[in-house]
């Protein structure tokens, strides 16, 4: 158990006194390892031991061949007898010095002496006795002796207890019956019950006899419940055994049995269980005896004569036990035990010192002193004479004859000096121990991690042991499945960095304390009275520095190797040769250097194919990865366990490896160019000044004088490391490997995934290379770092970067990039002063001078380097304004040029710049957003100006005074080849902790002298026409040399019919005739005034209409722009219906006119033009206008009558027009509300803002007054003015500025509005009289042709006889009959042809009608002729009497008319239906071949209408019978009254029967 190295391996010895290994080895060997065993601890959940390997070991001759201790190692570079645990050569089954003592004594004879101290010794935890015996006469006689020979003298007495000693060293023991073919035993079962007797007649012979299998179990076994069976038997097959070995004579009684293939593999499996079970039933009870005697030593910690190395050694065996079986984390927790019980060991000696010789470690390690002296004597040019042999740093006099080199980078390793001997013999130092333990710690974690070194050493050793057998001999069993692929644990090669990373510092400072320990007490010893100022010594603080940094260095780059695994996804070197023929052997590669039998994953690529170098990285793109043919090769699609952060891990020893470098060539002046960085934003610092605290102890020294013997030493003695030795030789090599040290790192820190290190480690390069003048990697490197220090908060170094890089470029005559960079750093300046400013803002705790900013000085003069560079570059260059500046607001209202239109806005602006910036061109864009089209106005700037840094103001000029409310957008600001832009969306709130923009705000007005535009639709309506619109144009004070109006349709579907437009003016006209929307003019006067109208047409019909209209026009103070876009209402205010009712001779037309809106209308004048066919009369006009309300329309009345001589022909204008002359009160109250303003305005300051105050109270008065409102002023004539009172005016005039005298507008115009609204509580509205020019609409109207038009007429032929017994009804007007009496009356037909302006004389014919008298039945009996048919001729063309019918052509028909019951009876019905020929009812008819009904109206016949004369008319109907007597008794018929008597009507005198009109 107590193996002095790191193996996971046990060892079983075995006893062969028979030579019967050699046969049983070909089956064993390769069913081992043991695999999948499970041991259940004492003080944790059960472990699972997945492979555990088997020592075999012969008693009696170490060097056997089935023994695999006694083959090289792989590597081939050390003795079979040593080991070193190093954690590259692990090697299995070698062993220590001071274990061959042990190796070379008879097992058989006298025993070994016990070490009085558990933990040193090995003993093997499995002891096999394999026994031949081919019958039963031989085990009889003298193998059943051997056997219990043997257990007396290597196993413990049965009946005895083990003691403590024992159990320290406890095994188990196992028989193994070999059984040869061709003996006894051979045809013998494993049990006599496993064969019939029947199955061979041999059994009849022997009855009742037991095998030797079951003889060797009743002797050995124990017969106790739950004994454990140490009996096992393997046969070996006869192909297996040699011929010189397989015995002559076969056994004369042969039983026939034969063992099948399963029970072999059977007996092979039982074999292997028991090694298991017994294995870990030893493993067992030293772990118990092991616990519990730490446990007892942990109990007397306090007690004095404590000893830690007694203790650690007893420990480290519990951890070695672990170890042994595969349980290595149980193994690291103990060392990681170990490892904080020395730290309290260490801390309690430090503090109150030894307690006692048995506890206390050494002061110093004479190794380190040895090596210290012969330092300083390398400065000192003195020669070191020592009377012992000079050791290296850790080396053990064992390997004196070994080659030196070897080891020399390799500081960490257990076995490297007698470790465990030294803590035994209580002669170690700190730095001893915590080098023993980092060691074995390092090596177990390798264990755990699978290292590539000790896994290839451990299937190296596993595949020499299967190899091992005898030649010739084959195996009997297949060799187990070697995980050869298995990768790395990278969380534990992780595991291992991060130790590393803790321990380098801890050991360090041990390591610089031991030296300084050690040379004080010689020092002390030698009685030098200086011992105090020994750490002072430069010499001996070099030596010291020099040891460590070594030794340090040395580690890192152990560690790095053990740790590299090609699992890593390292990416190629980004570093390029300067010259690819440059050979490089100066600085090796650390790892092979160390190793060279092993290739690096990490070694430096710096070209491609053979004779093709890889380009140098592209300033503009980031020097990454690029592509290897490990990557060409396909990579896993996972993420492995653990890969980032050993990949992190790794490079955070490169890069302690580097500071170390550079740390040593820190004392040579070789820096690593971070000190010639030019440092921004401390150059107002004060400079500090190291103050000693312990001066006034310490010796003054004049000015002028120097401490003798304290001059600064610089050496590499002491310095061990071939590789730093190497690199600290010349300036080259120095700084070649920190460039590869951080190149490594930087690419290790890529695969973590660690973006910030990655970038700090490609600055650290760009730093390097610029200090080295190589300014084109320089510029790579700061080109991809210098974003990623300003956008994570490294302010101060970005700006040193940028400083750099723009250095850089300007050397290598790069304008673009250079201008690039500079403009970066002049942006990265101005955002670190805005953030200065902002802290002063926050900050500021009383007021004080501003302080000027302390990074103006490091970049001062940069802003002109840039604009003379930039006037060389042919294209413009476009940055952000906010990179310059930081506050951009407008300075109050605008200001307005006087006697003319332009306008003039200032604005503040403060620049972050230090230098003063020449700014030749301004332009500033005002927009507005509202309504329906967007307004824009752009303001320049009059000459160039200089811009200083802080607060500056520029004023603009404009030539354009649209009003409105406007916002800036755009500002674009040019300085020689710089463009400076800011843009907004409009309409955007503002932020003013992100935005330069804080008061964007302008408002505009439009005075009352400036050019104005109106738009008007046309008071003039024609509706067979196209509409019109008029614009209406005020040039107000301005003098217009020359004019241009363009017009554009804002409203989709409009179309502007601007070629047919005319000028109404009395003094200007077209200057040429306008095309395509534009209006050209000559000079206009002063407030002249001229008109355009055109007409316009839209695609759907829309309520109204929107034009942008833009004037452009010029005038002795320059061109001035003006634009507006007003939305006109195109719907007529009015509707027209029409009624028609034909006569004979005229035609009557009531014309119905309403209103379209909720406005009232007054309707002046109506008139209905005659055509040339047609002339209409009308009654007498109204006196007054007529109101037309919503809900009250007006009825005009016309007759229409046809002119007698006028001939029809295709170009006689038939078509009637109705003209209306009308006004819209809405827009008479608009228009006397503005007319009233301006009047009020006229003679006060407030004059100029007429316009404004139209233009805003308009709005309110259209959605102010309501339907009934407006009919309520129709009826009173007069407008309220109280609606107005309750808006809040001042919102609508904020941004107007204040007057000279300081008056603010807005409250002014406000104060105006409400005196104004309180003089004028009413206006009066002027009805009686026509406005001097209305509206007026002209409306065709066409009169319907008509084919015929007939007149019917019922007349009585005489009327009835008067009664005189009715005197009552004889004064009646209306004629009176009686029902049931008779009445003759006669149908008068006629008809006219005067209507028909369609058809022409020629082409009229003769048409058949029919008629049909009906009446309902309970009302008239009808008699005579009630159908009928007539005919209407054409008209001759010679006589046109014919268009009419005449008193022949007309028809009297007789009828008889019998009234049915009384009452007001309307005369009967006349229908007219015209008779169509044959041939057209059969071109009509259905596709059956139905011939429809005479006279219906199936297809399309001739258009008439019949006038019925009775219409309206009735006839009075009385009862016939004057008295009636009744019985009221039930005797009538049915139950009813019973009529007696009746007297009839007599006739009335002077009564009659008359027409009747209802």
């Amino acid at each position: 158990m107590e193996q002095p190295f790191s193996t996971s391996k046990v060892t079983v010895e075995y006893f062969d006194p028979h030579d019967v290994f050699k046969l049983l080895a070909p089956g064993l060997v390769p069913r081992l390892p043991l695999r999948n065993l499970h041991w259940q601890s004492h003080a944790g959940p059960l472990r699972s031991i997945d492979t555990l390997h088997i020592e075999l070991v012969s008693a009696g001759d170490k060097s056997s061949i089935a023994s695999p201790i006694t083959s090289p190692p792989p590597s081939g570079q050390l003795d079979s007898s040593i080991s070193r645990d190093d954690g590259f050569q692990t090697q299995i089954g070698a062993a220590l010095s001071s274990d061959t003592v042990d190796q070379t004594i008879n097992r058989n004879s006298t025993p070994a002496r016990r070490h009085q101290i558990p933990g040193l010794r090995r003993t093997p935890y499995l002891k096999v006795l394999l026994v031949r015996c081919d019958d039963n006469d031989s085990y009889k006689g003298h193998v059943r002796q051997e056997i219990r020979d043997w257990i007396k003298t290597n196993t413990p007495p049965s009946g005895s207890k083990r003691n403590t000693a024992e159990n320290h060293d406890a095994f188990e023991w196992l028989i193994v019956h070999v059984v040869i073919p061709n003996t006894v035993a051979a045809t013998q079962p494993r049990d006599s019950g496993s064969v019939s007797e029947k199955s061979s007649a041999a059994s009849r012979w022997r009855p009742g006899s037991s095998t030797l299998f079951e003889k060797m179990r009743s002797d050995f076994n124990t017969s106790s419940k739950g004994a454990v069976d140490r009996i096992a038997q393997i046969r070996i097959g006869v192909n297996d055994v040699p011929y010189d070995i397989l015995p002559r004579v076969v056994p004369a009684v042969p039983s026939g049995y034969t063992e099948t293939q399963q029970e072999t593999e059977n007996s092979w499996t039982d074999l292997v269980s028991k090694f298991r079970s017994l294995i870990l039933s030893s493993f067992d009870l030293r772990v118990s005896q092991y616990e519990e005697d730490i446990r007892e030593k942990d109990a007397q910690r306090s007690l004095p004569g404590w000893n830690f190395c007694t203790f650690f050694i007893l420990k480290e065996g519990l951890a070695r036990g672990f170890e042994s079986v595969g349980l290595v984390e149980d193994a690291l927790v103990g060392y990681d035990e170990l490892s904080v019980g020395l730290d309290m060991i260490v801390k309690d000696q430090a503090l109150t010192g030894p307690r006692s010789a048995a506890n206390a470690l050494l002061n110093y390690t004479e190794g380190l002193k040895q090596i210290a002296l012969k330092a300083r004597a390398a400065i000192t040019g003195a020669e070191y004479e020592d009377e012992d042999e000079l050791v290296d740093l850790q080396s053990s006099q064992a390997e004196g004859t070994r080659s030196k080199d070897t080891y020399d980078d390799i500081p960490i390793s257990s076995t490297k000096k007698p470790y465990r001997d030294m803590i035994v013999a209580n002669n170690v130092s700190v730095f001893d121990f915590r080098c023993y333990i980092f060691a074995r710690q390092i090596s177990l974690l390798l264990r755990l991690g699978n290292a590539w070194s000790t896994r290839e050493e451990l299937l190296a050793k596993l595949k020499e042991q299967q190899e091992s057998v005898l030649h010739g001999v084959a195996p009997r069993a297949p060799p187990p499945k070697q995980k050869e692929n298995e990768h790395e644990d990278l969380t534990m090669l992780a595991e291992i960095c991060r130790r590393t990373l803790e321990f380098i510092p801890i050991v360090s400072q041990v390591m610089r304390n031991d030296v300084f320990a050690a040379l004080s007490e010689m020092a002390k010893s030698e009685g030098d009275d200086a011992v105090a100022t020994a750490r002072a010594d430069p010499m001996v603080s070099e030596v010291v520095e020099n040891l460590v940094a070594s030794f340090a260095f040395s580690i890192a780059q152990q560690i790095l190797a053990q740790t590299s695994t090609k699992a890593l996804p390292i990416p190629p070197s980004t570093l390029a040769s300067q010259d690819t023929q440059e050979p490089k052997s100066a600085i090796p590669e650390p790892k092979t250097m160390m190793h060279p039998a092993r290739s690096s994953s990490l070694a430096i690529r710096t070209g491609g194919a053979a004779g093709v170098s890889r380009p140098p990285p592209s300033p503009n793109v980031f020097t990454g990865r690029q592509p290897s043919s490990a990557d060409d090769q396909g990579q896993s699609t996972f993420l492995k366990a653990g890969l980032e952060e050993l990949a992190a891990r790794r490079a955070e020893l490169y890069i302690l490896s580097r500071n170390i470098l550079a740390e040593c060539g820190k004392k040579r002046g070789w820096t690593d160019g971070w000190t010639s960085v030019p440092v921004i934003g401390e150059s107002t610092m004060v400079e500090m000044v190291e103050i000693d605290l312990d001066e006034d102890e310490k010796p003054t020294i004049k000015e002028g004088e120097t401490s003798p013997g304290h001059e600064a030493v610089v050496s590499i003695s002491g310095i061990d490391s071939k590789l730093l030795k190497t690199a600290l030789d010349n300036t080259d090599d120095f700084y070649r490997l920190y460039e590869t040290l951080t190149d490594k790192a930087l690419r290790h820190y890529i695969v973590a995934d660690h973006t910030h290190s990655v970038k700090a480690c490609m600055a650290d390069i760009a730093v390097l290379k610029y200090h080295l003048g190589d300014y084109a990697s320089a510029s790579s490197y700061l080109w991809e770092t210098t974003p990623f220090f300003g956008d994570s908060g490294w302010s101060l170094l970005e700006l040193s970067m940028l400083v750099m890089c723009s250095r850089c470029l300007k050397q290598l005559q790069q304008k673009d990039d250079y201008v690039k960079v500079m403009l970066k750093l002049l942006t990265k300046a101005a955002a670190a002063e805005r953030d200065y400013q902002e802290q002063k803002l926050v900050f500021r705790m009383r007021k004080k001078d501003d302080v000027e900013y302390p990074d103006s000085a490091a970049i001062k003069g940069f802003l002109d380097d840039l604009l003379a560079v930039t006037r060389t570059l042919p294209n413009e260059l476009r940055i952000p304004l906010s990179s310059f500046f930081s506050v951009v607001e407008v300075d109050g209202p605008p200001e307005y040029h006087q006697g003319q239109d332009g306008i003039s806005i200032n604005l503040k602006i403060n620049s972050l710049l230090v230098d003063s910036l020449e700014v030749d061109a301004a332009k500033v864009r005002v927009v507005s957003a509202a309504g329906r089209s967007s307004k824009e106005i752009w303001f320049e700037l009059a000459e160039p100006v200089t811009i200083k840094q802080g607060k500056n103001k520029l004023r603009l000029n404009g030539n354009s005074a649209i009003p409105g409310s406007y916002e800036i957008d755009k500002i674009d600001l040019r300085a020689s080849n710089l463009r400076l832009h800011y843009e907004r969306e409009a309409g955007q709130p503002l932020s003013k902790a992100d935005d330069i923009l804080h008061s964007p705000y302008v408002v505009i007005y439009h005075r009352a002298d400036t050019l104005d535009v109106r738009l008007h639709a046309s008071k003039h309506v024609q509706l067979d026409r196209n509409n019109t619109v008029d614009i209406q144009l005020d040039a107000g004070w301005n003098d217009i040399t020359s004019m241009e109006v363009r017009v554009k349709a804002a409203t989709g579907g409009l179309r502007l019919l601007t070629s047919e437009a005319r000028c109404f003016s009395s003094s200007t006209d077209f200057s040429k005739p306008p095309e395509g929307g534009v209006f050209c003019f000559g000079s206009v006067p002063q407030n002249g005034n001229l008109r355009i109208r055109f007409p316009y047409t839209v695609e759907q019909e829309t309520a109204s209409i929107s034009i942008r209209i833009e004037v452009s026009y010029t005038t002795e103070n320059g061109t001035f722009f003006f634009s507006k876009t007003p939305v006109i209402e195109t719907a007529l205010a009015l509707g027209v219906n029409v009624q028609d009712a034909f006569k004979h001779d005229a035609l009557f037309s009531r014309f119905t006119v309403s209103t379209a809106s909720h406005s009232p209308l007054r309707l002046f004048k109506s008139e209905l033009v005659s055509s040339e066919v047609f002339e209409s009369d009308f009654g007498v006009p109204p006196s007054a206008p007529v109101v037309i309300f919503p809900r009250q329309p007006a009825s005009l009345l016309y007759k229409i009558t046809r002119k007698r001589d006028v001939k029809i022909g295709p170009k006689t204008k038939k078509t009637m027009y109705l003209r209306l002359h009308y006004s819209v009160l809405q827009e008479e109250i608009e228009s006397l509300i503005e007319d009233s303003l301006t009047e009020s305005l006229q003679d006060t300051p407030l004059r100029s803002f007429s316009r404004l105050l139209c233009s805003t109270i308009i709005p309110h008065v259209r959605h102010g007054f309501a339907g009934q409102d407006l009919e309520r002023a129709a009826l009173l004539g007069s407008v309220p003015t109280a609606f107005l009172s309750s808006v809040n005016w001042p919102k609508y005039f904020s941004g107007l500025g204040k007057a000279s005298d300081g008056t603010d507008y807005s409250r002014a115009l406000t104060s105006f509005l409400r005196t104004w609204q309180t003089k004028h509580p009413k206006l009066i509205l002027k009805t009686a009289s026509m406005p001097s020019e209305p509206r007026s609409i002209l409306i065709p109207v066409d009169i319907p042709s008509l084919t015929i038009v007939h007149t019917a007429d019922i007349r009585l032929q005489q009327p009835p006889e008067p009664t005189s017994t009715l005197p009552a009804l004889a004064d009646l007007p209306n004629p009176t009959v009686c029902t049931n009496q008779l009445l003759p009356a006669a149908l008068h037909l006629k008809w006219t042809r005067i209507w028909d302006t369609a058809t022409a004389p020629s082409e009229q014919t003769d048409l058949e009608f029919s008629y049909e008298l009906a009446g309902p039945q309970d009302t008239w009996l009808l008699g005579g002729r009630r159908k009928g048919h007539f005919v209407i001729p054409a008209p001759s063309p010679s006589d046109g009497a014919h268009f009419e019918s005449t008193p022949d052509t007309e028809a009297e028909i007789p009828i008889l008319l019998v009234p049915l019951r009384e009452g007001w009876l309307p005369y009967p019905n006349v229908d007219i239906r015209e008779v169509r020929p044959y041939d057209d009812i059969a071109a009509v008819s259905s596709p059956s071949g139905k011939t429809p009904i005479d006279g219906g109206a199936a297809g399309a016949g001739v258009q008439f209408e019949t006038d019925f004369r009775n219409l309206g008319e009735t006839v009075r109907v009385i009862a016939d019978r004057a008295r009636v007597t009744l019985s009221l008794d039930a005797s009538g018929p049915g139950g009813g009254p019973l009529v007696l008597d009746a007297e009839p009507l007599r006739e009335v005198d002077g009564g009659g029967v008359g027409r009747i009109v209802a």
